[in-house]
């Protein structure tokens, strides 16, 4: 069987709320995930990262930090290995409305209530590294 390596980038993209963390997520159809998508020829994963995260949430963003990656394999006809890199973002501007036809809804979670949204265990992985991060950087949060 044909084996093919795919690499792909994401965010977390928060904001402040009321002294606390909220996160953006995306759904299609009922399941939640963080934004990301794959990396096209010329980028890099940060170039990439902030892209999918504009066309799938319709923010604006600012790279703060890596959060970490994960690695899977699926078969449709051809065995994949998919990385998947993510990045903290901060929300600089923009409106979950303006997300793109791959993505049903875009919503605003608090971290809690986010972690128990994702459809993925490695997502929510990835988002309690940010949530980790994010405490590093704004203790008083």
């Amino acid at each position: 069987m044909k084996t093919r390596r795919v690499v792909a980038s994401g965010g977390v993209v928060f904001k402040v709320v009321n002294n606390q963390f909220e996160v953006t997520l995306i759904s299609r159809g009922k399941r939640w995930f963080l934004p990301r998508g794959l990396i096209e020829s010329g980028e890099t994963i940060e170039m990439a990262a902030l892209r999918e995260v504009r066309e799938e949430t319709g923010l604006d963003c600012g790279i703060v930090k890596k959060v970490g990656k994960f690695s899977y394999s699926f078969t449709r006809g051809v065995r994949y290995f998919k990385t998947i890199h993510f990045f903290l973002f901060n929300y600089t501007g923009g409106s979950l409305l303006n997300h793109d036809y791959e993505v049903d809804r875009a919503k605003w979670f608090p971290i809690s209530e986010a972690l128990q949204a994702l459809f993925y265990k490695k997502e929510r992985g990835i988002l309690k590294k940010a949530e980790k991060i994010l405490a590093t950087l704004f203790p008083t949060k």
